[in-house]
């Protein structure tokens, strides 16, 4: 499909990074058809209709679109419900405020960080599945507290991290490369996590919704593709072909996606970040030159033009 200009609203689409998809596939920004655009007037217009003023840009709508096959319909119910979520869980000042001081406790047991991006530009996230201890956490932190700092990197990763990337690509980047290590983790440890990796994913795919690229689970062990089959029951489909389940002898098949001077010297890469690159959130969004003050840090919208909705781990 040929990239055609975008028909952006000047009164939401307040963007200061590329709008394009580098992915010409259909529905992507740059890729629509004019129903697919029209189905964009529409939705933006039931929702205002219904008082909705905040997150209502195209990129925005284009995703929750995507996310239900272009059904206007079953994508207004996502977004109402997400709305909704937002409002109950206290995202907007959450993300303003939350300050998750036992981070360096918490990771000793669930390591879990943004770091630097791959080949094509996106950021990386990396989650150490295998140094789950809940119990010990849970001396530490408490679930909630786990979710609302999920939350909040997912806030961070739709601004600052994304529009920083794009900036440094000279495209538009609405997705991250996620790595999960499976090392350690043991089939009976499995049910144990199961409950919290649930939430974290349904919070991810309902709320978040496209912002999952490619997904990497590297040292799977001896018998886990039964145990992922039962994981793949509550993602969706398109999600599922986002993932590729990789033993111990990952790395050839990392490295074609993520650079080894990116990728921690831990898995095999070239990185050692002073102060460990677990708690460094080295990437794009901590350089001047291509980062800007989120959306979300400044004073509470009047209704004007408003920030995009963010997701990690999600889909």
């Amino acid at each position: 499909m040929a990239e055609k200009p975008q028909n952006f609203d000047p009164k939401y689409d307040d963007y200061d990074f590329p709008t394009t998809s580098p992915e010409a596939r259909s529905g992507h920004p740059g890729h629509t058809t004019e129903e697919q655009d029209a189905k964009i007037f529409q939705l933006r217009a039931l929702l205002e209709q219904e008082g909705y003023t905040e997150r209502l840009d195209t990129l925005t709508l284009l995703r929750f679109l995507r996310a239900r096959k272009f059904n206007v319909e079953a994508a207004k119910a996502m977004f109402v419900e997400c709305e909704k979520w937002r409002k109950e869980f206290g995202t907007d000042e959450l993300v303003r405020t939350f300050d998750y001081t036992e981070k360096p406790q918490v990771f000793a047991y669930y390591p879990q960080y943004y770091h630097k991006t791959d080949k094509d530009g996106r950021p990386v996230y990396i989650e150490k599945l295998g140094k789950i201890d809940l119990n010990a956490m849970y001396k530490i932190t408490t679930a909630e507290r786990m979710l609302q700092n999920l939350v909040c990197e997912y806030e961070k990763l739709a601004d600052p991290r994304l529009p920083a990337c794009s900036r440094q690509a000279g495209k538009l980047l609405e997705t991250c490369c996620t790595i999960m290590d499976l090392k350690g983790v043991g089939i009976t440890s499995v049910p144990s996590v199961y409950g919290y990796v649930r939430q974290a994913s349904a919070i991810s795919q309902n709320y978040y919704p496209e912002r999952l690229g490619k997904l990497y689970l590297i040292n799977a062990p001896w018998g886990f593709s039964s145990v992922f089959s039962a994981v793949k029951g509550f993602l969706d489909p398109v999600t599922v072909d986002k993932i590729k389940v990789l033993g111990s002898n990952y790395q050839s098949e990392l490295f074609a996606q993520v650079p080894k001077e990116n990728l921690p010297k831990e898995f095999g890469g070239t990185c050692e970040c002073e102060g460990g690159c677990e708690l460094s959130d080295a990437g794009p969004w901590q350089d001047p030159q291509w980062t800007r003050p989120p959306k979300w840090a400044a004073p509470a919208a009047t209704g004007e033009a408003a920030a995009p909705a963010g997701e990690t781990t999600g889909a």
